[in-house]
């Protein structure tokens, strides 16, 4: 959850169909354009499967399907951010990458409570700047299961 000692939290903001989401800075490795990638047999649906990254061999997760949003559609604007968690390298799928931004903790909220009906284990909180909402994702998480 959101720490009320955090001063400022930097952002690497990607868009996921109409919404904005943020990942910490900290963990962006590099970012690609989309490109053909190795499927891998009885993988689950959002792993598309992988690629050689300078002898490497990295997962590329597409979010859009991970987190149940519809229509995926890969096109020019659609991007590999290459991160590194927990001692490893994966690659996420998003529509596209807007910016980098720095949020300061009066921007930042914690997610709302929705109840079983809603999985919020991804989400870290929300950040505002002007009329944007950024949800916040916790990439750890999303890591652990690939």
């Amino acid at each position: 959850m959101m720490s009320e000692n955090e001063v400022n939290r930097e952002l690497l903001v990607f868009a996921l169909g109409k919404e904005e989401y943020g990942i910490d800075i900290l963990k962006v490795q590099e970012i690609r354009g989309y490109d053909a990638v190795t499927s891998i047999a009885n993988s689950p649906v959002f792993i598309k499967g992988v690629i050689n990254l300078r002898g490497n061999i990295v997962p590329i997760v597409d979010l859009r399907i991970k987190f149940g949003l519809g229509n995926v559609v890969y096109d020019q604007f659609t991007v590999v951010i290459i991160i590194n968690v927990s001692q490893r390298t994966m690659g996420i799928v998003v529509d596209g990458v807007s910016d980098v931004m720095t949020l300061a903790s009066d921007q930042l909220r914690s997610a709302p409570e929705f109840g079983s009906a809603l999985d919020t284990a991804y989400i870290l909180g929300l950040g505002t700047v002007e009329n944007r909402m950024i949800i916040l994702v916790d990439i750890e998480k999303t890591h652990d299961e690939c």
